[in-house]
């Protein structure tokens, strides 16, 4: 049987010009306890994180309904995992130790 896939959306509104493209958080039930990972609790996901080293691309096309959406303070765990995993400079903590800086 496959996983099933309760992925977290995160797109703008595509215009003409644009491909009609969207990028998903993959959410796990499995944690690994990595710096990449957000956990958020929502009614409509069983317990688990959220997936920042497992970032995809797909259409429009693909996707299927919409489970429920996140407001803006459950969505604010997730972004620091994907800027850092995207490889801006602020980077998601440890276990409370310092993570070394990129050179400039």
């Amino acid at each position: 049987m496959a996983a099933k896939v309760r992925p977290l959306v995160i797109s703008i509104p595509a215009e003409d010009a644009d491909r009609a493209l969207v990028t998903l958080v993959p959410h796990t039930t499995s944690p690994q306890q990595s710096r990449f990972e957000a956990a958020v609790s929502v009614s409509f996901l069983r317990v688990g994180v959220f997936d920042a080293q497992n970032l995809i691309t797909i259409p429009h096309a693909m996707l299927i309904r919409s489970l429920g959406k996140l407001s803006a303070g459950q969505l604010a765990p997730v972004e620091l995992p994907c800027a850092c995993g995207s490889g801006c400079r602020q980077q998601a903590p440890r276990h409370n130790k310092r993570m070394p800086q990129t050179a400039r």
